[in-house]
């Protein structure tokens, strides 16, 4: 990898502002695209989902913790790993007690669901110093209904919204390599009113990382990312450009 040209601070400035206007029209396409993201219809879940959590069997809207709005992350974590997946990992490491408070004063909860059982999850959290909510969806349809655990045996597969014939005519059917049960991250929003609960959103893939401070900072680099995301037992799920750099695994 070449790094950039050495110029004077007045060349410099000149590429900067020319940057900076495509980086103002993108700013006002993102606020445009976030007002159609609230007014996006919502879907009323009428499946009645059993969680495992610390303090017993809990449902959906339980996971409020009684305020309106309720964003899930879907981490990977399957029932046969012995750990979830070390990107998920890196991701959660950066959400401190002030993420969540911050959260909780505009009414939100957040909250975490694998289909891992609660035993190897508390385990794994233990590991980590993690204290924030992760539910166990193990038994239940609720990651095979909202596709972040793909397996063509027990429903048609499908991720980011497309199916697996899409997904292979776009040159993108990476997503359905490996042996299933195939785990998937995402995000859901969720909202309650007068005891229903409503799917609001999901987002898959890249969108994930709206929420990964880290990945948003590195970006603004030279080096960029300088990753490669594995799955746990060893499959490659997506390469990323290889940099002559020394990546840490977690």
């Amino acid at each position: 990898m070449s790094l950039p040209n050495v110029v004077t601070r007045a060349e410099w400035l000149v590429a900067r502002k020319a940057l900076l206007e495509k980086e103002k029209a993108i700013t006002r396409q993102q606020d445009a695209l976030s007002e159609a993201r609230r007014n996006l219809p919502m879907v009323k879940i009428e499946k009645d989902y059993v969680f495992e959590s610390e303090r017993g069997q809990v449902r959906l809207i339980n996971l409020f913790e009684g305020r309106p709005q309720l964003i899930i992350y879907h981490f990977m974590f399957g029932p046969m790993w012995e750990k979830g997946c070390h990107r998920c990992t890196a991701m959660w490491d950066e959400s401190g007690d002030g993420r969540f408070r911050h959260l909780h004063n505009r009414d939100t909860t957040l909250a975490v669901v694998s289909r891992a059982p609660l035993e190897k999850i508390r385990a794994y959290k233990e590991t980590r110093g993690w204290t924030f909510p992760w539910y166990s969806s193990y038994g239940s349809d609720f990651n095979y209904d909202f596709h972040v655990t793909v397996d063509e045996r027990v429903k048609p597969p499908e991720y980011n919204f497309s199916t697996k014939s899409e997904h292979e005519k776009a040159g993108t059917g990476y997503w359905f390599e490996g042996e299933p049960p195939l785990e998937m991250p995402g995000f859901s929003c969720f909202i309650q009113d007068a005891n229903s609960v409503f799917h609001t959103y999901s987002t898959f893939g890249r969108g994930v990382e709206v929420a990964h401070p880290s990945f948003h900072l590195l970006d603004l680099t030279v080096l960029g990312r300088q990753e490669v995301w594995e799955r746990p037992k060893g499959r490659v799920e997506r390469p990323f450009p290889a940099l002559p750099f020394a990546t840490k695994r977690l």
